[in-house]
């Protein structure tokens, strides 16, 4: 069989774990989660966000590319939630655009940045959630992760003008675009079995198809 890496990307909200877990369970694929629960520094980051951008910056840097080249490495086709050029291109940006992250420190970053990922293999494929701001609010509100109480609306909207530069210029790999917030995935297995499918074509090369 063809080994594949696939990265899941999409704004707070948008349903990356989730779909992570269901494609990973449902292929036999491994996972690889984006850390939340046992970051040392996203709890200090959301209440104080200019004094700890860059050192939640570097975590994520770390971690995302240990996980990468782990599951690049390994034999089996596996699944990110969340990619390492993520972090450049959409929070780190946001950071500094915020006042979050000084000159200096963003510079220093992006330097890492590149060093790190410039030998990085390609993926295979990027999927990218997509949802309107106003139904990702909604969603963070219901989960309910005291860390998250912080995150605004125009947080969300900054990020989501963001993912759509982004992606304009994205050429690592090809994307298929989903919206999440008119593909149910995680409550109806039909939508899951659509969202394989539409995997499994465009990692074959066909053409993209956006829902």
């Amino acid at each position: 069989m063809t080994k594949h890496l696939v990265l899941v990307a999409g704004n707070i909200g948008a349903g990356k774990t989730s779909l992570t877990e269901r494609i990973g369970q449902r292929l036999g694929w491994q996972t690889a989660y984006e850390s939340v629960a046992d970051n040392p520094y996203l709890p200090d980051f959301y209440n104080n966000m200019a004094a700890w951008a860059m050192h939640l910056q570097i975590y994520f840097l770390g971690h995302r590319a240990r996980q990468y080249e782990q599951l690049a490495l390994a034999p089996l086709s596996a699944i990110l939630d969340r990619s390492i050029y993520e972090d450049a291109a959409i929070f780190a940006r946001a950071l500094h655009q915020m006042g979050n992250l000084n000159e200096r420190d963003y510079q220093t970053y992006r330097t890492l940045f590149q060093i790190v990922t410039e030998k990085l293999p390609r993926p295979n494929l990027l999927i990218y959630l997509k949802a309107p701001p106003q139904v990702l609010m909604q969603r963070i509100q219901q989960r309910g992760r005291s860390m998250e109480n912080s995150i605004s609306l125009d947080y969300l909207t900054l990020l989501d003008r963001y993912y759509t530069e982004w992606l304009q210029s994205f050429d690592l790999c090809p994307v298929l675009t989903i919206r999440s917030d008119d593909l149910d995935f995680v409550h109806q297995p039909e939508a899951l079995e659509i969202v394989i499918q539409r995997m499994q074509q465009k990692l074959s090369g066909k053409e993209e198809l956006v829902f």
